[in-house]
């Protein structure tokens, strides 16, 4: 009685929490986005596919422990594209919420909002290479 009943909580968790990740990427329109900045709107179904495949694939790789051991060279590709999704998905977030004309206006350097972007763009990239470099093993 115990196996079916997780089955059953572990099935509903997934089918949520897969559900709210569908959610927050189709309220933040990241594909749209991302199409219409890069010009590739023919490709849609790669990034449907890309993003599909990359969900199954970290959540098979969680749940059966899979332990891989790669070159430093291929750790820093993985790293490289792992930081550009967590990006655009912060950029994503940060452009709905309309954060950066909000903050500029408040601190009064609406002018130089570019800036502004630049300045969060470039302390994230050093304070990911720093945690990445120096904390995290290999």
């Amino acid at each position: 009685m115990e196996t079916p009943f997780l089955l059953f909580l572990g099935l509903a968790g997934g089918l949520a929490t897969g559900a709210g990740y569908v959610a927050f990427i189709t309220v933040l329109g990241v594909v749209p986005r991302l199409m219409s900045a890069t010009k590739t709107k023919p490709f849609i179904h790669v990034y449907e596919l890309a993003l599909v495949l990359g969900v199954l694939v970290g959540t098979c790789l969680h749940i059966f422990s899979v332990q891989l051991s790669f070159p430093a060279f291929t750790t820093a590709f993985i790293g490289l594209f792992s930081g550009l999704f967590i990006g655009m998905a912060a950029a994503a977030l940060t452009e709905v919420l309309n954060v950066f004309p909000i903050l500029a206006r408040r601190i009064g350097v609406f002018a130089k909002v570019n800036h502004l972007m630049m300045a969060v763009a470039i302390g994230k990239t050093v304070g990911s290479l720093i945690q990445w470099i120096f904390f995290s093993p290999l």
